[in-house]
């Protein structure tokens, strides 16, 4: 029986199909190793790059310093002007007060700052009265003076007159009545000369009560304009706060931004201090980017930040710059901050808090609200 062609050539065939296969096999992991060897070099070629050269975050959030708005004055609420989510512009309207105790106090201050310009006026004028009697109390002393002299001098000579006649006694040449009348005359000039000196005396002590009348009076209102004594000084103090008190019954918007957390409603009395809502300056938000403390090794202020909002997507990139860093981490400032006195630690990867500013221009383009997330990464090279 003849053996079949097919099985005769069979073995032949088979080992061409494993030499076949087997070239196919070192090919393909030859390909796989050249692939591999080019994606280790490459991973590595960007690892040296690029990746070590950028620090990256997705624990980032939009923050911003919100100004609250807050009541300086106690006074029951007229008017509330704006609404949540309302954009405002800085100097804006908010809130009315009544006004009504504000306009009395300010009319009180008026009248206040009248009556002490007023009594300045009235202390002048009482200054110019006590000058004119301290001169009046110098002419009368002058005058008290020469009518002491006069007496005086009339003393002496009637004095003179009486020596005279009492030496002329023992021979006869006097009669009793003429020394009778001599010594009245004499007695009569001695009185003059002592009524001239106590009117002196009262002379002089009115010239120095008007004198110290006068330097009182100089004394609240001498060296000093109407409006620097102190009288006049603390009515206008009263009249300003008066009118300050007037003016904050308006309570406007601190700067530009959008209100949020309204608190306050017509007809409620707010008391001085008390927070009727807050503004949020969208134009000056800013990003908290929590960073591990291992990837801070190379990051230093001023280096460039993109940032990607998860409100817009990757369509949209932010740039900022590296403004400074936390004084310490979250867990330090947490309000019941971690104890790691205990033997039972496990180290915990501490993030700390970078501060980064965004261009106002992008901002501008598309606005961010307080609070979104934000993925933030860092060129730690960039101005090295």
């Amino acid at each position: 029986m003849e053996t079949p062609p097919s099985a005769t050539a069979e073995p032949g065939a088979d080992r061409a199909d494993d030499t076949t296969r087997t070239a196919r096999r070192k090919r393909a992991f030859l390909i796989f190793g050249v692939v591999l060897a080019i994606a280790v070099l490459g991973f590595g070629g960007w690892k040296v790059a690029v990746g070590d050269r950028y620090v990256s975050t997705d624990n980032a959030y939009v923050g911003a310093d919100v100004g609250q708005v807050t009541a300086l004055i106690g006074a029951p609420v007229a008017q509330v002007l704006v609404s949540d989510t309302q954009q405002v512009k800085a100097g804006q309207a908010l809130v009315r007060l009544d006004d009504s105790d504000a306009r009395l106090a300010l009319a009180v201050a008026e009248a206040d700052l009248a009556r002490a310009e007023r009594m300045v006026r009235q202390t002048r004028a009482t200054g110019d009265a006590l000058s004119a009697q301290v001169d009046a109390g110098r002419a009368g002393a002058a005058a008290g003076e020469a009518r002491l002299a006069r007496a005086r001098a009339d003393l002496a000579r009637v004095q003179a007159d009486l020596a005279r006649r009492e030496a002329l006694v023992a021979s006869g040449a006097v009669s009793g009545e003429e020394m009778t009348a001599a010594r009245n005359a004499h007695a009569s000039a001695r009185a003059m000369v002592e009524a001239a000196t106590a009117e002196l005396a009262q002379l002089r002590a009115g010239q120095s009560s008007a004198r110290g009348s006068l330097a009182a009076n100089l004394a609240l209102t001498g060296g000093a304009t109407t409006e620097a004594l102190p009288d006049v000084l603390s009515a206008r103090a009263r009249l300003d706060q008066a009118r300050l008190d007037l003016a904050r019954t308006v309570i406007r918007a601190p700067f530009d931004g959008i209100v949020s957390g309204r608190q306050v409603e017509i007809g409620q009395r707010v008391a001085p201090g008390a927070v009727l809502m807050r503004v949020v300056p969208l134009a000056r938000v800013y990003v908290d980017a929590n960073f591990k403390e291992g990837q801070l090794r190379h990051v230093r202020p001023g280096q460039p930040v993109e940032l990607v909002s998860d409100l817009y997507g990757d369509d949209v990139v932010y740039h900022g710059r590296v403004v400074g860093f936390a004084g310490g981490t979250g867990a330090a400032f947490a309000l019941v901050p971690a104890q790691n006195a205990t033997g039972n630690w496990i180290k915990v990867v501490q993030r700390l808090p970078v501060r980064v500013a965004l261009d106002p221009a992008e901002l501008e383009r598309h606005p961010l609200r307080v609070g979104l997330s934000m993925e933030a990464s860092i060129d730690t090279r960039a101005g090295q």
